[in-house]
């Protein structure tokens, strides 16, 4: 009788944390192993050096013919939510070529004082109340505010765009507490990425803010790819409604997600933010090790254009295969005592940012420096973490996310 497959596609799975043992498991099987899920199943790549290989290789594993996530969608489904994680070239190729140039290394460069100024005053506030909830006090309010600065979005409506990234992540769960019709969407759910009213509500404001531009045209990415939409050359009305979601929520809820287990892992072994504070050259090692031991994002799925094979696995044409970064990121065979949280770890190719490839993260460089900023102000301020209660996670099996974590403070200022 053929071994049982663990589960790591249930949310339940991340109750209670990385189901590191069903990871392992599934690393040592020889080939890949088969998970069943709703009608069908999926092929679950575990191993950092597969994982790496389905995403450098598009033509025989694509992100267009099928849904990137889990589920299946139907046709009219899978065209009214793609976007650019939903495309292969040369549609993903132009997509991406539209707004990359705002988040190349020189360009991110240039929202470092930005940011500097965000963290500084969310840690000074933070500081001035005795701690609290770092998720709403710093890990929330920074990503969201330098990502709005950067696309040219007004800064006062972070809160209500990181209110809608919440019911999107609550997509991902087993706990729904959106009515269909809430933020007045009359779309059909299955037609909304990850099937919440909240999409709705994002694309309105991306099609207010758009028109806005388009009546007063500013120098920001927003002005840009509005003008652009209905142009051949550029975006069609449902591309310029996908990219913004995908900009407002990729470009905070992954990053805030690592900012959240920054504290989290700094409250419960201060010996290793004390490392850190005698030694500030481990800094790049650090925003690395925060990545791979966080692991914002799951998974990610691909379909298997053609008949192939992978790590000795025949897999079908129209064949789910499913990327699991976190088991990747945890992978004995590269990551040397992967369960310890080392912050001179030498950088062996985490993949919180997803394999090489064109489909490799768009903002990588934004939350890399977004990060590196918020320690660099940490340590300036001699910020001192420990916990009150446990962390309340996120019960999901495609963010690694925290709720709230509730700390203590103490700073030199």
């Amino acid at each position: 009788m053929p071994t049982p497959t663990p589960d790591i596609a249930s949310p339940e799975a991340y109750a209670d944390g990385l189901p590191f043992a069903a990871y392992a498991e599934l690393r040592a099987r020889p080939g890949l192993a088969w998970h069943e899920y709703g009608d069908s199943g999926f092929w679950a790549v575990t191993r950092h050096a597969d994982v790496d290989a389905v995403s450098r290789d598009i033509k025989r594993f694509s992100s267009g013919i099928g849904h990137t996530n889990l589920w299946d969608l139907e046709a009219d489904a899978l065209e009214a939510r793609r976007s650019i994680i939903d495309s292969d070239p040369p549609d993903h190729r132009r997509l991406r070529k539209l707004v990359s140039k705002t988040f190349t290394p020189s360009a991110v460069g240039r929202w470092v004082d930005t940011t500097r100024e965000i963290a500084g005053m969310l840690l000074d506030n933070f500081c001035d109340a005795g701690g609290g909830d770092w998720v709403n006090g710093v890990s929330a309010p920074l990503p969201i505010r330098v990502i709005l600065s950067v696309l040219g979005v007004p800064i006062e409506d972070g809160e209500y765009l990181v209110e809608l990234s919440n019911y999107l992540v609550e997509g991902t769960t087993d706990t729904v507490t959106l009515a269909d019709d809430a933020f007045g969407n009359e779309t059909p759910l299955r037609l909304l990425p990850f099937g919440s009213p909240a999409s709705h509500a994002i694309f309105e404001y991306g099609e207010q803010l758009g028109a806005t531009r388009l009546a007063g045209p500013q120098d920001d990415l927003i002005t840009r790819l509005a003008e652009l939409r209905g142009h051949d050359d550029g975006l069609s009305v449902n591309e310029f409604r996908n990219m913004f979601h995908v900009l407002i929520f990729a470009g905070n809820e992954t990053t805030r997600t690592a900012m959240s287990h920054l504290a989290e892992t700094f409250a419960r072994q201060p010996e290793r933010w004390r490392q850190l504070q005698a030694d500030p050259t481990l800094f790049d090692n650090t925003v690395e090790e925060i990545l791979r031991w966080s692991t914002p994002v799951l998974h990610m799925r691909r379909t298997a254009a053609s008949d192939t094979e992978l790590a000795g696995t025949q897999i079908r044409a129209g064949d789910k295969v499913v990327m699991w970064y976190a088991a990747a990121n945890y992978d004995p065979d590269v990551f040397e005592d992967p369960h310890t949280f080392d912050v001179a770890r030498p950088d062996k190719g985490q993949l919180s940012f997803g394999g090489g490839g064109p489909h490799f993260c768009l903002g990588a460089f934004l939350a890399r420096m977004e990060i590196r900023v918020l320690l660099e102000e940490m340590l300036k301020r001699d910020i001192q973490l420990t916990l009150r209660s446990p962390a309340e996670r996120v019960v999901s099996n495609f963010v690694n996310g925290l709720l709230r974590l509730d700390v203590n403070v103490t700073s030199a200022r």
